[in-house]
């Protein structure tokens, strides 16, 4: 049971941020209460394989009670946050439950961003939970069976919108499933004629790369059958396709499965904390925090991960945004939780400072690009070499022992067969 006598923290949302937040507190003679409204934490990065069959749930998940099992000062609680009282020091949870905190840290992540149309979302889901994986693992797999009853591919297109890291991965691994996964699966029908398009309104895809990497993505992205469009603005979805603004003019687009990767928006925690302390948003909803990432005004309450709008301040240079990544999210945690024990021991607080490690996405088999970066410059390559690069760096990455086991030996069975054994659905029906 935690001690009235020692200090509570509350840590809101179990992601990158909120677990090495709550790691990095094992040894301090505090209280720690966990609250998300899932029960587990999600290793994202790979959530696009879980939507591709890629991987089960499991071997990119671990229930969050597991992962603190051995850590006595961390309670977890399953629930939603809807209200926070910054001058009580309460946070109100969705069933009329309050918990107290003598510090907060938030670190509930981003959603989905449609740019002012949510109504596209029941059209094209995105993908930032399990839920969100399993609906886009049950349109991708019903559009092909919906084919066979119709002994048609000629309208068998699917469609991904946004060029990010997201976007591209879904994007190749799609176009592998048709060419290689399902060969031989079905009689009535070719699924390697299936067309994979990837959508992207900026001229290039993976933006956030140097351009000689982008390049590089688009052109094995095109070896792997994807038909990458830059320049291409989507202004309506539908249950049948979308309407796109390209290079040459309007066009319509047949879709039997959209997917959107194309914006992120902060979680709606971020209103919820400008109207309870006056704190500013930024255009995304992300919440602007001091160098030391607390609330301006409010010290005991911390603001981390994707929904900090959060700069790393290096001495002797301007301040630099920090990426939504998990790295960066993971270093905020640990200062956060650096900062909040030097305020109880009545010391300064430290800035944030980031570290870049660099970026890496994978487009398919034999198939990535990698960005790092080192103390002596840049490392950029593409290609086999990137593609091992990037599957052993996710693999070490990996929360827990079995999962790194279990997604290494699916890995390893995929390579050798192109089996994707996850490909199971439960209902016919879309989505709520």
């Amino acid at each position: 049971m935690p001690d009235a006598q020692r200090p509570q923290v509350l840590i809101v949302g179990c992601g990158f941020g909120g677990l090495e937040a709550a790691r990095a507190l094992r040894h301090a003679p505090v209280d720690v209460t966990i609250v998300d409204r899932s029960n587990h934490h999600l290793f994202q990065p790979l959530l696009y394989q879980v939507a591709t069959g890629g991987l089960s749930a499991p071997s990119i998940a671990a229930p969050a009670r597991s992962l603190f099992r051995g850590q006595r000062n961390v309670t977890t609680l399953l629930g939603e946050v809807v209200g926070i009282d910054a001058d009580a020091r309460l946070v109100q949870l969705a069933d009329g439950r309050q918990l107290p905190f003598d510090h907060l840290i938030v670190a509930a992540g981003a959603t989905h961003s449609y740019f002012g149309r949510d109504d596209w979302a029941a059209h094209a889901p995105g993908l930032k939970s399990l839920d969100d994986a399993f609906e886009i693992r049950r349109r991708l797999l019903l559009a092909f069976e919906q084919a066979e009853l119709r002994a048609d591919t000629e309208a068998l297109n699917f469609v991904v919108v946004g060029g990010g890291p997201t976007g591209v991965e879904l994007a190749g691994t799609m176009a592998e499933i048709a060419r290689h996964t399902l060969r031989d699966e079905f009689r009535r029908i070719d699924p390697a004629r299936a067309r994979v398009v990837l959508l992207e309104g900026g001229p290039r895809v993976l933006a956030a790369m140097p351009e000689g990497l982008s390049e590089s993505a688009r052109q094995q992205l095109q070896r792997l059958g994807v038909d990458v469009r830059t320049g291409a603005r989507v202004t309506a979805i539908d249950a049948e396709g979308l309407q796109v603004d390209g290079a040459d003019g309007p066009y319509r687009l047949a879709s039997a499965c959209t997917v959107w990767a194309a914006g992120v928006a902060a979680s709606p925690l971020g209103r919820v904390l400008a109207g309870a302390t006056g704190c500013a948003l930024d255009r995304a909803g992300r919440v602007l925090v001091a160098p030391d990432l607390s609330l301006p005004g409010h010290p005991a309450i911390s603001v981390i991960g994707d929904l900090a709008a959060a700069q790393s301040h290096v001495a002797g240079r301007p301040p630099k945004p920090v990426p939504g990544v998990s790295p960066g999210a993971k270093q905020m945690g640990r200062t956060a939780a650096r900062n909040l024990l030097a305020r109880l021991d009545g010391k300064p607080t430290q800035a944030f400072r980031y570290r870049d490690y660099g970026n890496l996405a994978t487009l398919g088999r034999h198939s990535a690009v990698v960005d790092l970066a080192t103390p002596l410059g840049p490392l950029r390559f593409s290609g086999w070499a990137a593609w091992v690069f990037w599957l052993f760096a996710h693999v070490y990455f990996l929360i827990g022992f079995r999962n790194r086991l279990v997604v290494l030996m699916d890995w390893a069975w995929a390579y050798w067969t192109h089996e994707r054994h996850a490909r199971v659905v439960t209902t016919l029906q879309p989505r709520e």
